[in-house]
């Protein structure tokens, strides 16, 4: 881990500590002949899904069932505590708001670890989960536009696009949105309530593979999407600043049960090796791979461990 930042190599050291640990302690029952480890139901997340199981495996845990494709935070969460999985990547925002149901940091407050150290004790206190050291990015929340809208309107920011609705007829007036963002307590209410943003009726809820599709075909003005979406830079679209600084920080970072490191102190090798390892641009260029060049997931993860010399 030479080369990491010191806060980096404190935490991936305490996880292998805390792993080590573990595997000392009374083996749980069996649960099962291998590790399963899940991801939410789009690119980014498969393709850490598939990161995250091949490392386990590089590591000698044997082989990885992928349980890939489960429908949103809720799902994976209720996966992981029950048993079904062992493992996934969550974000430090969504896992802070979401989940653990804890206040959000007042906009412009945005202390990464803080949050990180608030999750990880709540996770261990309440469901027996490990949070490991960061991936080394954060896919916050995006609002993005399509970029001849963002050229010809001058949108830069979000609060632009309530400068821009100041018109009549309004030029952002319909809202494409996931599902989870419409009634997360860090999605749409909140982020409207901040910035005094206005929509013309009801914002269209979508699955999330189909967000940038709307953008594109102009059915939609604007969307929620992910700042790591390879597709924002394939599609000439434009993500807009926050510049409220509403979102609470997005940390990417795997979610281990204690019961799975018990049994294969090797996931918490494979957690504290990814640590670090990927960056914003590492992140839209694997998304991009998959999304737009339509290369296998598994493929790309493979180039990029051989490029870290994982």
């Amino acid at each position: 881990m030479a080369g990491f930042p010191i806060e980096l190599r404190r935490a991936a050291t305490v996880f292998l500590l805390s792993a080590a640990m573990l595997c000392l302690a009374a083996c749980a029952p069996p649960r099962g002949s291998h590790i399963v480890v899940g991801a939410k139901n789009f690119t980014e997340q498969v393709v850490l899904g598939e990161l995250l199981a091949q490392e386990i495996e590089a590591a000698g845990a044997g082989p990885v069932e992928r349980r890939f494709y489960l429908a949103g935070s809720y799902l994976c969460q209720q996966a992981l505590v029950s048993g079904r999985i062992d493992a996934y990547v969550e974000y430090s925002g969504t896992a802070l708001s979401a989940i653990l149901k804890q206040p959000l940091p007042p906009p412009g407050q945005r202390d990464t670890a803080a949050v990180h150290a608030t999750i990880a004790r709540l996770y261990e206190q309440r469901y027996g989960v490990r949070v490991g050291p960061g991936l080394g990015f954060e896919d916050t929340f995006a609002m993005v536009a399509r970029g001849d809208d963002a050229r010809r309107l001058g949108l830069r920011t979000i609060s632009d696009v309530v400068r821009a609705d100041a018109a009549s007829p309004p030029p952002i007036a319909r809202l494409g949105v996931g599902y989870e963002f419409a009634e997360r307590p860090d999605g749409l209410p909140g982020l409207a309530a901040a910035y005094g943003l206005r929509f013309a009726g009801d914002p269209r809820t979508m699955e999330l593979g189909l967000l940038y599709r709307s953008l594109a075909a102009k059915q939609v003005d604007i969307v929620a999407g992910n700042s790591t979406d390879g597709a924002i830079r394939a599609l000439d679209f434009v993500a807009l600043k926050d510049d409220r600084l509403y979102f609470p920080p997005y940390e990417a970072v795997p979610l281990v049960t204690d019961a799975a490191l018990k049994r294969w102190p090797q996931v918490g090798v494979a957690v504290a090796r990814l640590a670090g390892q990927i960056t914003d641009d590492d992140m839209r260029a694997m998304n991009l791979a998959v999304d737009a060049q339509h290369r296998d997931v598994a493929d790309v993860v493979r180039e990029f461990r051989k490029r870290k010399g994982l």
